[in-house]
């Protein structure tokens, strides 16, 4: 097949190119028995969290909620990229159709917006219940925290309208590579055959915005909560009310700083493509892999409904 289809003048697909710097087999075998890899435990982390959340009726709280969602959120966002990563990798299927590349770089810049909003909604919510502990339950029930969730979601899939509409609108008439592991929003405008400014200057604008205003308002919430939980006399009050955020602020850390490291990569002159392409598909990938395994660690409720579903289930014997 060749390198490029057209009909007329107007590509009908792209060219995944994976890592141009590691285009051997054994390349490929070990990248792809990473990603699979990584891609199992990673659903399985986040299923096992969605399971948790489901069988035990003592979890149905605001703050369960919130990280239900983002378990939800994070087996979909994986899902957008590393199966055709995979198939790249292993198969060397690299062609993808114009529709599909477009539908991946929608889904991948939603999913990640939401996923901002979320963790905002979700430092909200440990701002009421430190802050203001004696008004949480009527401050946050479950019914509020769901329209939030759906504003969340709903956001993230709307702010991104624009830019998908203004880069599909834009000619393509060769050529077809896409210089990346999966059809990201920078790397496909490239490939236009007309002026990108426009494109290129509102898409870092709205990427800007979805990324600092969340920060921001995270930022906002957490001096609160530290200014509060100084206030609380005894050094063990203090280490409870932070234990009940440190979880929450390892998910953000990991979420943000891999996203600033993104665009950092991109804006530094002399960048290989290389590094460029593992920045972002790591981005793409650690806070999936990472979100589960910190919640399971550091959330005591959380790990002990685990062990009390294991049981039922018996996976693990009832004596432990």
């Amino acid at each position: 097949m060749s390198d490029t289809n057209h009909t007329g003048s107007t590509v009908t697909e792209f060219t995944i190119l994976g890592f141009p710097g590691l285009q051997d087999q054994e390349s490929k075998t070990i990248l792809s028995v990473v990603f699979l890899a990584v891609y199992l435990l990673t659903v399985l982390g986040n299923l096992l969290i969605v399971v948790v959340f489901a069988v035990n009726e003592s979890l149905h709280t605001p703050m369960y909620i919130l990280i239900c969602n983002l378990a939800i959120l994070d087996i979909s966002l994986i899902s957008i990229t590393i199966p055709k990563m995979l198939a790249v990798f292993m198969f060397d299927s690299k062609f993808i159709s114009f529709g599909a590349c477009f539908t991946q770089m929608f889904f991948f810049m939603s999913l990640g917006t939401t996923e901002g909003f979320l963790l905002t909604v979700m430092a909200y919510d440990r701002y009421l219940a430190i802050c203001h502990p004696l008004h949480y339950s009527t401050m946050m029930t479950n019914g509020l925290v769901m329209r939030h969730v759906l504003w969340c979601w709903a956001g993230g899939f709307l702010s991104m309208l624009v830019p998908l509409i203004l880069a599909v609108r834009l000619p393509f008439c060769g050529p077809d590579k896409v210089l990346h592991c999966f059809c990201d929003h920078s790397s496909v405008l490239r490939l236009a055959c007309a002026n990108i400014v426009i494109n290129s200057i509102l898409g870092l604008t709205i990427a800007l915005s979805v990324l600092l205003i969340p920060l921001t308002l995270i930022l906002l919430s957490y001096v609160k909560i530290v200014r509060s939980v100084l206030q609380i006399s005894g050094t063990e009050g203090r280490a409870k009310a932070f234990s009940t955020c440190s979880s929450h602020l390892l998910v953000i850390s990991v979420f943000f700083l891999t996203a600033i490291g993104v665009y950092i990569s991109y804006r530094v002159p002399g960048t290989s493509a290389n590094l460029r392409i593992m920045t972002a598909v790591f981005q793409n990938v650690f806070p999936s892999f990472m979100n589960p395994i910190i919640y399971c660690l550091r959330t005591k409720e959380i790990r002990d409904s685990l062990v009390k579903t294991l049981k039922k289930s018996r996976v693990f014997p009832k004596s432990m």
